[in-house]
């Protein structure tokens, strides 16, 4: 049956199993039914107010009942824009400049910083909204209106000019992505996800639609619990959580610590990491304490709804980088040169360009920048088709894989040199004694600068690292430190360590 409204996946599930756990932390279990009736509750308040087709910010601390406020939005025609007190203020005060958004829902965990804000809307409380009336008419009114092309949510990623970007995504972007994404997964009712990622990225979509779709649990795993690896796992075991969609960097920081030599998770049979390269010394070590289980390297931009290409390792996995794959169904992920031309041949690098289904709207209120990144289809002029620009670099492998090389503003010109900065945080990664690394170039006086945690004294990496690199690919600065920095997301900081080491 095609699908036009992700509420679809609610409307279906809390008749089906309204008493089965939906979303739960410590302090709540929200059951599929309690779900649906809160999501009607916010959604007729909202379209009492007069809101349609608008944003309204849910600005709440991150649980359950704030899903259940994106829900509510939908219900009434409009887009979620998740924001919560974690991220700095000054970002915060930007997306209300961006956003003007007339209706802000808070909690009582966010309702004294909501008042310092410069906010002229209407501020509404959750915890009146769920009281609210349901009224069925109204919602069967916006739901007959509906398309697929409406926008459901818009998350905010870095712009390079120190203004975020606000990606919006539409109901098709997300229906064929989170389908996707489920059969790749093999989702299904057992499924009991743990989730790391805050709900203000898009990154939690691989927890929060697929739990909808088959009537799965979602934990949401205390953030506190990634810096005390031993009571992640402990968690895990507890709740029986069996599958895991997280950033590299916090696989990596479990592993780098050891913790796996003592305690395993019992229950995982899924695995799936992205949106950094997984360091493969670290990988080795979730190999080892799970054998039994299924692990997909996945990869895929905000700008294109979720992840578009997964890789999944086999048994025997050895080799010294996780290719990210081939391109989910109904995608089209492939590489293009600085010509427009498409490269084919393996070892080439060339841009990640996507297309299809899974492309977002585009930036929020921002087409100057929507048109930089959205394309016309270079490959053709015949009709009118948008790419999207990851500007990422990739390569294809003997096999036909995709492996990822660096970002193209990770890519530098030293000594005459074209120098991916990558394969230097690669080589490092495979020094043993070294837990994270991020490498950074100043361009300013032309030097290579390596951050990195770990046991290894710097001297001891840098003779390791000559063993590994050419000379024009060694650091100039090395630094030690404790831990690196991770954003809100799980990873790892680089222009924090800009800023204080650049």
């Amino acid at each position: 049956m095609q699908r036009i409204n992700v509420m679809e996946y609610l409307d279906e599930v809390a008749a089906r199993l309204p008493g089965k756990p939906a979303f739960c932390d410590d302090s709540v279990q929200l059951r599929f039914g309690e779900l649906d009736r809160r999501s009607r509750a916010v959604g007729s308040a909202l379209a009492a107010g007069g809101f349609y087709g608008e944003p309204v910010v849910v600005f709440m601390a991150k649980g359950p009942a704030a899903v259940s406020a994106f829900f509510g939005t939908v219900r009434a025609g409009c887009f979620y824009v998740p924001l919560d007190e974690e991220m700095p203020r000054h970002r915060i005060e930007l997306i209300f400049e961006m956003l003007r958004p007339r209706a802000v829902i808070y909690d009582q965990s966010t309702g004294a910083a909501l008042e310092g804000l410069d906010f002229h809307g209407e501020a509404l409380a959750y915890d009146d909204l769920i009281q609210s009336a349901i009224d069925e008419p109204a919602l069967r009114k916006i739901r007959a209106r509906a398309i697929d092309t409406d926008p459901i949510y818009v998350v905010f990623t870095s712009g390079s000019t120190g203004r975020p970007k606000g990606v919006a995504a539409c109901h098709r972007s997300v229906i064929d992505y989170v389908e996707n994404l489920a059969a790749v997964l093999r989702i299904d009712e057992a499924t009991v996800f743990g989730n790391q990622a805050p709900l203000y990225v898009d990154a939690c979509l691989k927890e929060l639609y697929p739990t909808l779709m088959f009537g799965a649990t979602t934990w949401f795993v205390p953030r506190q619990y990634f810096s005390f690896p031993l009571k992640l796992v402990e968690f895990l075991n507890e709740k029986r959580v069996n599958t895991v969609c997280w950033v590299a960097s916090a696989f990596t920081m479990v592993a780098a610590l050891r913790i796996l030599d003592e305690l395993r998770p019992a229950h995982l049979h899924t695995v799936a990491f992205g949106s950094e390269v997984f360091p493969v010394k670290q990988l080795q070590r979730w190999l080892r304490a799970c054998p039994g289980a299924r692990f997909l390297n996945l990869y895929g931009p905000t700008e294109a709804t979720g992840m578009s290409c997964y890789y999944e390792l086999p048994g025997d996995f050895g080799g010294d980088k996780v290719p990210i794959g081939r391109p989910f169904k109904n995608t089209d992920v492939f590489l293009l040169d600085e010509q427009n031309r498409r490269v084919e041949q393996p070892g080439v690098p060339g841009e990640i360009c996507i297309r299809g289904t899974c492309l977002t709207l585009g930036y929020y209120a921002d087409p100057e920048r929507t048109a930089q990144s959205f394309t016309q289809n270079p490959l053709h002029s015949r009709y009118d088709e948008k790419i999207y620009r990851t500007g990422d670099l990739a390569q294809y492998d003997e096999a036909g894989e995709l492996l990822f090389l660096s970002r193209k503003d990770y890519q530098i010109k030293r000594a005459g040199y074209r120098i991916e900065l990558g394969e230097i945080e690669s080589a490092a990664h495979s020094v043993e004694g070294v837990h994270a690394a991020c490498c950074l170039f100043d361009d300013t006086r032309k030097k290579i600068v390596l951050c990195y945690a770990g046991t290894i004294l710097r001297a001891e990496l840098n003779e390791a690292l000559k063993a590994k690199l050419p000379q024009y690919m060694l650091p100039n600065v090395v630094h030690q430190l404790e831990n690196l920095p991770l954003t809100p997301n799980g990873k790892i900081d680089r222009n924090g360590l800009k800023e204080t080491y650049l």
